[in-house]
């Protein structure tokens, strides 16, 4: 039962993630109407725009790419399944361009990324799966042909460019990830969605009864960063109130000095309430005791 929360997770944080680079397809049903793909993304334009601070996530998602996240080591069965809707996509793109009479262009074609807790050697060997010089270490490429690689999540390197994929592994990956999640400037572009997907997967894993142990781990991680943020949205909301009620406050007294001054509030006294509001009260309010109707208008016109 928490497996599927869990790659419900994986799914939406790589689409909330994505969305604003490209046209994110989550799921996307190909050929046939039984498979599914779990993240299909399309970046808007080439040269990719996506940023920097996505790290090796934002290299990945440069080109067309299906994502493949798995909460368990993806199986044998499990990975031919994914290559299977890599090539049933390939054959779709292939019909499409006969029926329009154009070619395809191999580097246009998308990337299968299978991003898996964990990979055993008998797997990678047994799909031919090899690390490239130019990437870093846990990723592991299938044939060129193919143009598919596992990301073995417990093979990376713990460093910035990795932490937007550990966020999805498990265990003391996940937990040192989300530590440096915590640890990121509040103004950082993807903490606070990220920290709202994460604090859903909490909700939903608290209703479930047969935790493991791992899910037990990441509720206790998460419940205090949940309360310090619900605690800080509280205080920022009672600001946000004080404030409004100054702002509000001001408003009156500017109205009302207006009305006794002048009786009714018609357009030309109207239009020159914001301009009032702009200053400081102390600076508004001689103002308002001393200068003329007219003086008022022309000043604040």
């Amino acid at each position: 039962m928490t497996r599927f929360i869990h790659d419900q997770f994986a799914k939406d944080y790589l689409e909330q993630l994505l969305t604003p680079y490209g046209e994110v397809q989550a799921p996307r049903r190909v050929s046939g109407g039984v498979r599914q793909i779990d993240v299909y993304f399309i970046p808007k334009s080439q040269p990719s725009t996506i940023p920097d601070t996505l790290g090796i996530l934002g290299q990945f998602a440069a080109t067309a790419s299906l994502f493949e996240p798995f909460r368990n080591a993806a199986s044998a069965t499990e990975i031919c399944d994914c290559l299977l809707k890599l090539l049933e996509v390939r054959g779709d793109l292939q019909r499409q361009a006969n029926r329009n009479n154009t070619r395809i262009i191999e580097s246009n074609l998308p990337k299968l990324w299978i991003l898996t807790p964990t990979a055993s050697a008998q797997i990678l060997s047994g799909f031919g799966a090899n690390p490239k010089d130019d990437y870093l270490p846990g990723i592991h490429f299938m044939p060129e042909c193919l143009r598919t690689a596992i990301v073995a999540i417990h093979q990376l390197p713990l460093i910035p460019e990795t932490l937007w994929l550990r966020i999805i592994g498990t265990g003391k990956f996940q937990k040192q990830a989300i530590d440096e999640l915590e640890a990121l400037t509040p103004d950082n572009p993807f903490r606070k969605a990220t920290l709202e997907l994460l604090y859903n997967l909490q909700q939903n894993l608290q209703v479930t009864q047969n935790q493991d142990e791992e899910d037990r781990e990441l509720l206790m991680r998460l419940a205090p960063l949940y309360q310090q943020d619900r605690e800080q949205a509280i205080q920022e909301g009672k600001q946000q109130g004080i404030k409004q009620g100054v702002q509000q406050g001001e408003r009156l007294v500017v109205e009302n000095l207006l009305k006794v001054r002048f009786g009714e509030i018609d357009n030309q006294l109207q239009a020159i309430i914001e301009p009032l509001l702009s200053l400081p009260i102390e600076e508004f309010t001689p103002l308002l005791l001393h200068l003329s109707r007219e003086e008022l208008i022309d000043r604040f016109r």
